[in-house]
C-alpha cells in the first residue's frame, strides 16, 4: 500500500512529496488552457510531419505529401529572375565594353549588375569596399599588376591568375632564401635595397652590396629601376602600395619564401555579359585606368 500523501494546511491541496529548503510542491493540476495548447501543438506537429519535409532517413528524408521544397522554390525564383533580366543582359552581350561605358542606359545596367555580382563573388577576398587586404589587391587605387584598362580587367576576371586556365595570367616570385638561391645575408641586403627603392631610409652599405644582386636576380621582372612590368605581373617596387606589406619583415619574407596568390577564373562560372558588367563596375568605381 502507498502511504497517504500529506495535505497542505493552508490550501487543502495534497503535496507531491517533493520538498526543498522547506518548500513543498503542491499537486495542482495543470491549467486547462495550458493543456489544450499543448495538445494543439502536438496535433500541429503531427500534421506538419505528414504534410511537410521532416524526418531524415537512410537514403533521404520524408518529402511530405505537399512535396514542398525551399530549394526548388529558390531555383524557380532564380530562373524567373534570370528570364526577367535575360533580355536586358543580352544587350551587354553584343555591345563592346567601350560602348557600354559610353551609353548611359547600358552603363547603368552594367553598374547595377556588376555591383550585385561583386558582392556575391568578389567581396569575400577584396572586401565590400574593394579595398582588399594583405595578399588581396586593392581595386580602388591606380595600381594594377596586370593592367587596369577595361579589356585587361575583363581578361583577368575571365581567366584569373595562376588559376589553371589555359589563358590565365602567370608569374612566379622565386623563393630566393628557401630554395637556397641566395644566402641569408644576401636576402638581408636585398631587403634593404627594396626598402630604398620606395624612397625610405635604408642601410647604405647593404644597398650598395645588393645593387648588382638586384640587377642580376630581380631586374628581369621588376625592371632596372624597380618600376615593375604589367605584362609579367611584376609589381612596382618604388611606390607606397604593397600587396603583402611594406615593413622590412614582410619584404624579407617575400624575398625569402616567395608568394603568389590565386585569382579564380570566372569564365566558366559567370556568363560573358555578367563578366562585362563586372569589368565595367570595377573600372568605373574602383580605380580603372
Amino acid at each position: 500500500m502507498t502511504e497517504p500523501r500529506e495535505t497542505d494546511a493552508h490550501t487543502g491541496v495534497e503535496t507531491t512529496g517533493h520538498e526543498w529548503d522547506g518548500i513543498k510542491e503542491l499537486d495542482n493540476p495543470l491549467p486547462r488552457w495550458w493543456l489544450w495548447t499543448w495538445y494543439a501543438c502536438i496535433a500541429f506537429a503531427v500534421v506538419y510531419w505528414v504534410l511537410m519535409p521532416s524526418w531524415p532517413g537512410v537514403n533521404g528524408y520524408l518529402k511530405g505529401t505537399l512535396h514542398k521544397s525551399d530549394r526548388a522554390e529558390v531555383a524557380q525564383d532564380l530562373k524567373a529572375l534570370n528570364a526577367q533580366r535575360g533580355a536586358q543582359m543580352a544587350q551587354l552581350r553584343t555591345a563592346s565594353l567601350e560602348t557600354i561605358e559610353k551609353t548611359p542606359a547600358l552603363q547603368a545596367l552594367a553598374l547595377n549588375a556588376g555591383q550585385s555580382v561583386f558582392g556575391d563573388n568578389c567581396a569575400t577576398c577584396h572586401g565590400q569596399g574593394a579595398t582588399g587586404g594583405k595578399g588581396y589587391a586593392n581595386l580602388r587605387d591606380d595600381v594594377w599588376l596586370w593592367g587596369g584598362s577595361l579589356e585587361q580587367i575583363q581578361q583577368t576576371i575571365t581567366h584569373g591568375v595562376r588559376s589553371g586556365d589555359p589563358a590565365m595570367h602567370q608569374s612566379q616570385m622565386p623563393a630566393f632564401g628557401r630554395d637556397e638561391m641566395l644566402k641569408a645575408n644576401q636576402v638581408d641586403d636585398l631587403t634593404e635595397y627594396v626598402v630604398s627603392l620606395s624612397h625610405r631610409s635604408a642601410d647604405r652599405a647593404a644597398v650598395a652590396r645588393a645593387q648588382p644582386l638586384f640587377a642580376e636576380q630581380c631586374s628581369a621582372c621588376h625592371g632596372p629601376q624597380g618600376l615593375g612590368n604589367q605584362t609579367l605581373g611584376a609589381p612596382n617596387l618604388t611606390d607606397a602600395d604593397w600587396l603583402y606589406g611594406s615593413d622590412r619583415k614582410s619584404i624579407h619574407e617575400q624575398i625569402f619564401n616567395g608568394r603568389g596568390g590565386v585569382m579564380p577564373a570566372w569564365g566558366g562560372r559567370l556568363s560573358p555579359e555578367t563578366i562585362k558588367a563586372l569589368a565595367v563596375y570595377i573600372h568605373a568605381n574602383a580605380g580603372g585606368q
